[in-house]
């Protein structure tokens, strides 16, 4: 049997395609996998041989965010986890120095949609669809989600799917501005390679100064969001609500199975 939450790594040329692979849980990230994802973004952003790096999940899920068994375990005890992984994949999406794009083969919930608000370009399959089901879970957004998507995708826009947690189609993403283009499912990935090579085709030191004058304007206020949402998370964590609201949401996901 192949290992579960581990990062498949397939290089393309200079084009580094890592696959989030964990199947039984639909990807969704648990300690290990983003333990394993920061170490692979962090592998990949010192390697010379490495031009862009190309996001996507294993089978018909990008992710499902964050594994919601492991946050109602932490619910239950009544503390935020300081010690949970999150932050250290966070730090490296947030600091990795070259192009980093998103190839959305499917569903995207959670992270799977605030992840797209760091990535410098983002193509989806059209059979893709995205979500931030944070109050519907009782719990507030993360990686700097209540910042960046707003901005990606205009303040109504945003405001709508964060205070909903209603679904976002392919081609609502891409109206959105939230992605660039929808492929058909069989040519996402080729497309997001095609794209990516073309990029990592110019000079490093251009192409890293390029995206670093990009991302300058926006570094500090990130770093503030997210330390917005993590003291709003840690004083929903304490009421024992919000455990039972994933508690429940668990429970209805699994009887519609």
């Amino acid at each position: 049997m192949a290992e579960e939450g581990r990062v498949r790594t397939e290089d393309h040329g200079r084009v580094r395609v890592l696959t989030f692979d964990r199947p039984s849980r639909a990807n969704a990230f648990d300690r290990a996998l983003y333990r394993r994802a920061a170490a692979a973004l962090t592998e990949a952003d010192t390697d010379d041989a490495v031009g862009v790096v190309v996001l996507t999940g294993a089978g018909r899920t990008f992710t499902a965010g964050t594994d919601l068994a492991e946050m109602a375990d932490t619910a239950e005890g009544g503390a935020a986890d300081e010690g949970h992984p999150f932050d250290a994949f966070l730090d490296a999406v947030v600091g990795f120095g070259k192009p980093l794009l998103a190839a959305v083969n499917g569903a995207g919930v959670g992270l799977g949609l605030t992840l797209l608000a760091h990535c410098d370009l983002v193509l989806v399959s059209e059979n893709a669809r995205l979500k931030a089901p944070f109050t519907q879970l009782g719990v507030v957004p993360e990686a700097a989600g209540s910042y960046l998507l707003p901005r990606r995708m205009g303040v109504q826009r945003a405001t709508e799917a964060l205070l909903t947690s209603d679904w976002i189609s392919a081609a609502e993403a891409v109206d959105s501005g939230l992605a660039l283009r929808a492929y058909a499912p069989a040519d996402l990935l080729s497309a997001a390679i095609g794209l990516a090579a073309r990029i990592a085709a110019h000079p490093d030191a251009s192409v890293r100064a390029t995206k670093a004058l990009i991302t300058a304007s926006r570094r500090e206020a990130v770093a503030e969001a997210r330390r917005r949402e993590g003291a709003a998370f840690a004083d929903i964590l304490r009421s024992p609500a919000m455990g039972d609201a994933i508690r429940h949401h668990l429970a209805a996901e699994k009887g519609t199975r």
